[in-house]
């Protein structure tokens, strides 16, 4: 993004905090949290009324689109100022921008998706891009930016309730038909659950035992005091990691995995490209790799599985995903590949979606129109503060594999208050506070920062021993995702004597 800007392109930051990237944007939209489809909607209907929009495109390429713009006729930018803070004059220049550059990317990341109604925040994205054409061609497209290394991997791998190896559906036949044959096993009819939907589960005894690999769900996830109980009603849990986190504390049996420079195989990023992960150092004491720790396991309970390395899977895994097909491991010796690569002599993919420029398009991408809510639990006078959680970018996650470096041992939680309002509360800079939700209390000191506007406080996850941010957070999730709320929580703050 930087080398973008450099080289001429303007960069538009939407964010309620002001970070680093907002020094080098174009504009900043400092929307408010939660109010993200509101602001998309009336980009939309902007570009609609101004006539800015792609009409032989979405004439070729795109369905319902009348639905979509009679919704947007009432996302006036005078009605979305109102409800995300972001001033109608920006938003229209904003939107006229977007509609008439040559090439337009939009990228987001878990501050779209972690909210109750994350999904449709990222429909309304997708809506803007149908609107205008900025998909499917070199430059322009739609850009998840993963939280972590090798989310995109794990998706694709079949790491998800309702999909298989390479992202096949569960119930779409051929690939069912696929999986069995190599497999030699029938694929269940049932879809399985996420994260959320297990945590209900063990709450209610129904899920009795547990596998967890690589995760530190008691405490990452929103409502940590309810991600206790859950886990405290399982009757036998399986941590598989390579260090010993809380979760990892209550389980049965740990299994010590490899780390990443110890691992051999494969990684995709967010742009989908495949690369080689080859291990630099050996495993620690007992420590073994993943897919050896699972392969034991498999065979322990009946199987006859014999993998004598990590190509051997990733071979398998060619024949079950189509799009991975032509990426061996000698190319990727060379060099990345995109997926889909259908066989050898194919060069990768750069961009997707460019079928939506054909002539005759065989499927076309429907508008799928989204409405604003409000969040969850937005603030009252019991709870008078909104709380949003994000990242520091010296730590990762839950702090596990971070907290003990020396340079950042020392480091700290505090809770970022806007100076108007800690002057209203009488806090001063440094004052210890209780900070309470529905759900729980934590202890923290005051950060007055610039960053967050009135109304706004913000804290991270990753000093859960210190501070437990997430006993604070709500578990309301989006019920197609099974994403929680992290985003928006009503909290009130306390001085500590």
């Amino acid at each position: 993004m930087r080398r973008g800007i450099r080289n001429g392109a303007k960069m538009i930051v939407i964010d309620p905090r002001e970070i680093t990237q907002t020094k080098l944007a174009h504009k900043w939209l400092p929307v408010r949290v939660g109010s993200d489809i509101a602001l998309a909607n009336a980009m939309a209907h902007v570009i609609i009324e101004e006539g800015l929009y792609n009409e032989a495109f979405i004439n070729r390429a795109t369905l319902d689109f009348e639905t979509y713009r009679k919704q947007m006729k009432a996302y006036t930018p005078e009605r979305a100022e109102q409800l995300t803070g972001v001033s109608a004059t920006d938003i229209r220049e904003v939107a006229r921008l977007y509609a008439k550059a040559d090439k337009a990317i939009i990228c987001w990341t878990l501050g779209i998706t972690e909210h109750q109604n994350g999904t449709d925040n990222v429909f309304s994205l997708i809506n803007l891009a149908l609107l205008t054409g900025h998909i499917g061609k070199y430059g322009s497209g739609l850009n998840p930016l993963r939280g972590q290394n090798n989310v995109q991997g794990s998706g694709d791998m079949g790491a998800l309730p309702n999909r298989l190896v390479g992202g096949w559906s569960y119930d779409d036949p051929i690939g069912r038909k696929l999986h069995e044959d190599i497999w030699g096993v029938p694929v269940p009819n049932t879809i399985g659950l996420n994260l959320t939907e297990m945590q209900d589960a063990m709450v209610r005894k129904e899920l009795k035992a547990l596998y967890v690999i690589g995760e530190n769900p008691m405490q990452s996830e929103a409502d940590a005091n309810f991600a206790k109980q859950a886990f405290e009603n399982l009757e036998f849990l399986v941590v598989q990691d390579i260090l010993m986190t809380k979760t990892a504390q209550m389980a049965d049996v740990v299994l010590p995995a490899a780390g990443w420079a110890e691992n051999d195989g494969t990684i995709t990023n967010s742009e989908r490209r495949v690369q080689r992960v080859r291990p630099a150092i050996t495993p620690p004491g007992v420590a073994k790799k993943d897919h050896i720790i699972v392969q034991d396991i498999a065979n322990r309970l009946g199987a006859n599985w014999n993998y004598q390395s990590a190509e051997e899977v990733w071979d398998e895994i060619r024949k079950l995903a189509p799009q991975f097909a032509g990426i061996s491991y000698q190319r990727l010796d060379q060099e990345g590949i995109q997926w889909p690569c259908l066989d050898e002599s194919h060069n990768g993919t750069t961009f997707l979606h460019d079928r939506l420029w054909e002539d005759e398009v065989a499927a076309k991408a429907p508008f799928i129109p989204t409405d604003y809510q409000p969040p969850a639990e937005p603030p009252d006078e019991d709870f008078p503060l909104q709380l949003t959680t994000g990242r520091r970018l010296e730590f990762y996650n839950t702090g596990v594999q971070t907290s003990d470096y020396e340079k950042i041992r020392n480091a700290e939680e505090g809770l970022e208050i806007h100076a108007e309002d800690a002057e209203a509360y009488q806090f001063n800079d440094g004052d210890p506070v209780k900070v309470s939700s529905r759900r729980g209390q934590v202890l923290t000191k005051i950060k007055i920062s610039k960053k967050v506007p009135r109304g706004l406080v913000f804290m991270t996850f990753h000093f859960p021993d210190q501070t437990p941010t997430n006993e604070l957070t709500i578990n309301a999730t989006d019920p197609l995702s099974g994403t929680a709320e992290f985003k928006s929580s009503a909290v009130r703050i306390e001085h500590v004597k």
